[in-house]
């Protein structure tokens, strides 16, 4: 198994910088993937941005960049039901993997923290509508009555 070279150096004698939020990203993509988180949740300026329509791929997701390695801190919110330990485990495994796969730098930690547990909306049972009543049937008209003199 070859061993990836972490040095971002360009052969030509350029480097290559990577943007803490294009690293971000990639923390908030693979942590998104894992089973049992339901959201990375943020600072309250990465609401307002969400609601104002713009997708906020680096929400939760706190990144410290170097020239060979980076550090990731994530915050998210743990689907009910799921092994918290395990569901921890997996997101720091899988970002760790992302960036290391897609940058090249070394990931010297993920730190991640649970900042609550989603329980999904109970279904309220809807009631039962009454069948509508049917329509009265037409009358026939009465006969006319006879005439008495």
């Amino acid at each position: 198994m070859n061993e990836v070279d972490t040095n971002i150096e360009n052969i030509q004698g350029g480097k290559i910088v990577f943007a803490e939020d294009v690293v971000a990203t990639i923390a908030y993509l693979a942590a998104s993937e894992v089973d049992g988180v339901h959201a990375m949740i943020g600072t309250t300026m990465e609401g307002l941005s969400e609601k104002l329509g713009k997708k906020n791929y680096t929400k939760g997701v706190k990144v410290e960049v170097g020239t060979e390695e980076c550090a990731c801190d994530i915050t998210i919110i743990v689907k009910y039901g799921y092994r918290i330990q395990e569901v921890a485990q997996k997101v720091q495994s899988e970002i760790k993997n992302a960036i290391e796969t897609m940058t090249g730098l070394r990931v010297v930690e993920v730190n991640v923290n649970v900042n609550g547990i989603y329980f999904e909306p109970e279904k309220k049972a809807e009631p039962v509508a009454a069948e509508p009543e049917p329509a009265p049937e037409p009358e026939e008209p009465a006969a006319p009555a006879p005439r008495v003199k």
